[in-house]
């Protein structure tokens, strides 16, 4: 067996989501179905975390192996040739067998994208363009940086997130025997940035929740167009209530940008 870290982005448009689902198309369906067509063997990868319907990649890292025996820049070639253009492979590595795309990254990084439809002091709205559209949260609202990006920053360090996780969340047992995902969470970098005509929150983490993301912009958001105050962030942390955050953000805004691994499980062999 031969086992394999491949780096994939894809727009998330018109997938379900990533994780196979019974007759609807996810990425990692359509990934499987493109390495049986390919070598005959029916392999299910594993993807560094799950993304919803509509969520797209830049980054996203899966790990699989091959009875096959194909050199990297072939697998590479033959499976974009194989994909639909809205999933390509950038890179390919072989690794370590103990290597997990999922359990052994260390960090990711998102990104969300809003589209100002009203911006600070402007006096005629602006029109989101369809092209980008599906990449957008075509926000409705005047937003006040300058709050959202104090609110942001509250959200560095180690912190239980239950406020901003999924109101369904996984109740997949842990690592420890727990039962449902461990909330606290590490956060290494939370900021509100605009840049090319979009406010862009970026975030780093040991890891995030179901919808944790979504719930944060959602929330952010809401101190933007003054409904909360940027000090109020420390409160919804404290209340581990998800009903104490803002709304869930659309799913389109957000973007999985990049997974980091320790030297020593993703070192290649």
């Amino acid at each position: 067996m031969t086992f394999w870290k491949i780096t994939l982005c894809y727009d998330g448009t018109s997938f379900h989501g990533w994780q196979v689902q019974p007759e609807r198309p996810t990425v990692q369906g359509t990934l499987a179905a493109a390495l049986e067509k390919m070598t005959g063997e029916r392999v299910l990868p594993q993807g560094s975390g799950r993304t919803d319907a509509g969520v797209h990649a830049l980054g996203q890292v899966v790990s699989f192996a091959l009875e096959a025996e194909i050199p990297a820049e072939n697998l590479l070639r033959a499976l974009n040739r194989c994909l639909p253009q809205s999933i390509r492979v950038v890179k390919v590595e072989e690794v370590a067998r103990e290597f997990h795309a999922r359990h052994s990254a260390v960090r990711k990084s998102y990104e969300y994208r809003i589209f100002e439809r009203k911006m600070e002091g402007a006096v005629e709205e602006s029109i989101c363009p369809p092209f980008l559209a599906p990449y957008v949260w075509d926000c409705r609202w005047e937003l006040k940086l300058e709050g959202m990006r104090q609110a942001a920053a509250m959200l560095c360090g180690t912190h239980d997130f239950t406020s901003f996780q999924a109101s369904d969340p996984d109740t997949s047992q842990r690592l420890d025997g727990a039962a449902g995902p461990n909330p606290v969470k590490t956060i290494f970098r939370s900021a509100v940035v605009r840049e090319n005509g979009l406010v862009v929150y970026r975030v780093t983490g040991s890891g995030f929740l179901h919808h944790m993301v979504r719930n944060i912009v959602g929330t952010l958001a809401e101190v933007g167009r003054g409904s909360l105050k940027a000090e109020e962030m420390a409160g919804i942390l404290a209340a581990r209530d998800r009903t104490a955050a803002g709304p869930t953000a659309p799913a389109q805004g957000l973007f999985l940008v990049e997974v980091e691994y320790g030297v020593r499980t993703g070192a290649q062999v």
